[in-house]
Parts: C-alpha cells; structure tokens; sequence
C-alpha cells in the first residue's frame, strides 16, 4: 500500500489496480477486466467482518464503473524496516490467521509481505484487499507461501541468528533468498530447526528441482488437508522465531538512570501531565521514546502517539506495553538525527520518515534527547529547532540538560570546551527565532522542563 504524505502518481506492480492518494484521501482504482472479482470479494461476508473488526482495512465503494475504492487512512503509516521483531512477529501472525479464515470460504492469499501491514497504534492491518483470491479447491498448494518465507520469516531468522538488523530489508523488497543466510550459518545451526526447513532444504530442493508449470490436483478435501498442514507448520517456523527478551544500553534505562533520583522523576512526569492536560493535543510524537514511559502519559491524555526511538529492544519493551494495555501508541525504530530515507523506484515508492512526519503532529516530545543530538550527532540547535517545527503544527516539550550534567559530560568525552557555547541562555535565544517560551519547570537535579508554542 502506498505510504507517501503528499500525492503520487500511485503504485504500479499490482496487476489489478493503482493505488493513490488525492489529498487526505487514500483511493485505489481497480482495472475493468477484475473490477467484478475485487467487488464479489468485497460483499463477501468474510471481508465485511474482517473490516468491521479493523483487521483489514475499511473500504468503501466510490463508483462501481470504473471501480473506485477508497481505503480509511491509517494515521501515520510505517514500513517493515521500523517495526521492532515483535511487530514483526504480530504483522506475520495476522496475515497467516487471515489465510487459514479465508480458506474456510473458498479463499486465499496470493500476496503475503510484510509491506501488506499497516499498524494502527500497536495493532496491525492488512491494507491490501486486493491479496486474496478464489482458491483452486483442488490444489495443495500455498503460492504465496515462498513469498511469505523469503519476507517474513527469513529476515526474522537473520536477525535472530546472525545479528542482520531487520531494517536492513529496507534495500530487499522481496525479502532473503536461503542463498543469501548459508554461507554465514555455521554447519551445525543449518541441520538444526527452524534453520533446517527455511534454509538447508529449500537449497537443496532447489539445486534438484525443474521447473514444472502444472499445478497438481487433488481430491478437494485432500487439498484442504494439505493447506491446513503448510499454514499450521509456518506458524510453528514463525513461533520458533520469536525474539527472547534481551537487555539493551537503553533497554533499562528508565530504571537505571542514576542521575535522576525518584523526585525528578516524579516532577518531571507531573510537569508533562499536567502540560498535556493543558494543551490537550491531539497527536503527540515522543522523539527518543526509549521505553515509552512519557508515551504513555501522552496517550493518557487523550493523544495518539507515534514513538520514535533508536533502540530496537527498547523499542519492542514500548510496543508489548501499549499492547498490552490497548494505547493509542505506535513505536517505531526511527531516528531523528539519520531519519529513515525515501526508497523503491525513483526514491517514490516509500516516503521518507520526516515526509511522513511533516505536520502531522500537534505536541513533539524531546526528553532527554537533546544533548544527544546537539553533542553525539553534531547536529546545530538551530537545525534541529527547523526539523522540529516542521513537525509540530503547535506545541513541544523540551527537556534541556545543562553542562555539567553526568550525561552532558560523558557525551563530551573530555571535548567540553567544544560545546561551552551550549548553555540555557544560547538554548532560549535560539528558541525565540521560531517558537515562544510559554512556561519551564527546572528540576532539582538541574535539568530544566521548556513547553513552547511555534510562532504562526
């Protein structure tokens, strides 16, 4: 599904139809030779439950002649690149669930990618209504099944057993190939599962096999049977590989921080509460969300929440907690300071973090985040106040670290007279060229709490 936040000529490799956007509306257009397909699909009670549940996303019909769809707009659309293992995991799971439903009314998927998934807070949906079809009643087979292996479930198994990030897919479209993990997988890991059914044997299959374009018929309920058993045994692959709980630099940093003691920690979650009850945003992004205490807060004045934060396993501790308790949180693995870039054909295909980011926020959090981007990234105050107020439509709430702080000092690493310009004094001064001080709250540790409001 197309992700851009500003109009687009639409996407061009499905077959069926182009997807686009006109405005704020999110419009697909079906060719004449499937617009009786799409249409039977659509009035099938299957996809009517799976809309009202919100596990596919709600379409309705604009015009039958030519057929024009036009999909709910999924507030701030993310790529499988962003997403932490266990959105990984959860997007992989919905759309093996939707398959084994569908094959109990005559369908199936012929499209299974993770870039099929949107997450609506920390919940998924499949956006593409396109990716199912009529089953042929008497085939064995699975399809998309190689797909769903090389997109899914391979880039899973790189990350967990040679450290391959997951948002190195971002330059493989169509996911790993077995090719692609064996000649890093020591002898012994490629016999053993889940490794063996993903890598060893499909190699091996693969150098034995020729190509055959008939499809083998069976008895209709033999076929069932044999779906049945392919989708049970990829959703034990998809169990093997779900990520264990690991520790992280920033994964217990809230609980660790010694350089806040329980009063600053108190003032300063009493000082954002009760300046978002003020403010009542209606969309809040928390930049360096880490485990997403202060996401937490913000959705619990009313906000949908995007967060943002370098750290994957912080990351996937914020998403299993919104989870959880049902918020209106989506964490991403995102970074203000290296934000993700536009890719696929002509840089158009997939829009770039700050694109996607442009406006859409009425309150920007930046806790604890500052010095890092000023000190580690050596990236200008005003730079970053630009970017900032590109985002916001509104408000943010800074927390400024002054010099002399442990956590200033340790990112200076014995460079402090480089940055002895970085003073509260320089911070406000720059402030003033694009927003206004509207209150600050200065916490007994030194560090000090700035709401702003962007200059109109």
């Amino acid at each position: 599904m197309i992700r851009s936040s500003s109009t687009a000529e639409g996407t061009f490799r499905d077959p069926e139809g182009r997807l686009y956007r006109d405005g704020d509306r999110i419009l697909r257009e079906i060719y004449p030779q499937h617009s009786a397909a799409v249409l039977a699909w659509l009035h099938s009670p299957l996809a009517q439950r799976w809309m009202q549940q919100r596990r596919m996303a709600p379409t309705t019909i604009e015009t039958e002649q030519p057929l024009l769809l036009e999909h709910e707009r999924i507030f701030f659309p993310s790529y499988p690149w962003e997403w932490s293992p266990g959105q990984w995991i959860d997007a992989a799971a919905l759309t093996l669930d939707l398959c084994e439903e569908a094959l109990e009314e005559g369908y199936i998927v012929k499209d299974a990618t993770p870039l099929n998934i949107l997450f609506s807070g920390p919940r998924p949906i499949f956006v593409d209504v396109l990716s199912f079809e009529p089953r042929d009643l008497k085939s064995p087979l699975w399809i998309a099944y190689a797909q769903f292996a090389r997109t899914f479930l391979l880039p899973l198994s790189a990350q967990i057993y040679l450290g391959w990030p997951l948002s190195a897919t971002m330059q493989r479209r169509d996911g790993y190939e077995p090719a692609d993990l064996v000649p890093f997988l020591p002898f012994h890991r490629r016999w053993s599962s889940p490794l063996l059914s993903l890598v060893t044997l499909p190699m091996m299959l693969q150098t034995k096999s020729r190509i055959c374009s008939e499809r083998p018929q069976l008895s209709e309920d033999v076929a069932a049977y044999a779906v049945r058993r392919l989708l049970r045994s990829t959703r034990k692959l998809l169990r093997a590989l779900a990520p264990s709980e690991r520790v992280s630099r920033w994964s217990h940093y809230t609980q660790t921080a010694s350089h806040y003691r329980t009063a600053d920690h108190e003032a300063k979650q009493e000082f954002v509460r009760s300046t978002l009850a003020g403010i009542r945003p209606a969309r809040v992004l928390d930049v360096g969300a880490n485990t997403g205490v202060y996401s937490r807060i913000a959705a619990g004045s009313g906000a949908e929440v995007v967060a943002w934060d370098t750290d994957a396993q912080a990351t996937e501790i914020n998403w299993k907690t919104a989870r959880k308790e049902n918020l209106r949180v989506l964490p991403l693995v995102a970074d203000f300071a290296r934000p993700t870039p536009a890719v696929g054909w002509r840089n158009q295909e997939s829009a770039g973090l700050i694109e996607r980011a442009r406006g859409q926020f009425d309150c920007v959090l930046m806790l604890g985040i500052m010095h890092h981007l000023l000190i580690a990234d050596q990236i200008p105050l005003s730079a970053i106040l630009e970017q900032l107020s590109e985002i916001t439509t509104r408000w943010a709430i800074i927390e400024w670290v002054p010099q002399g702080d442990s956590q200033f000092d340790e990112l200076c690493r014995g460079r402090q007279t480089l940055y002895s310009h970085l003073t509260e004094e320089h911070f406000v001064q720059a402030i003033s060229g694009r927003f206004a001080v509207r209150s600050c709250n200065r916490l007994q540790n030194g560090r000090s709490l700035w709401l702003i409001e962007r200059n109109s």
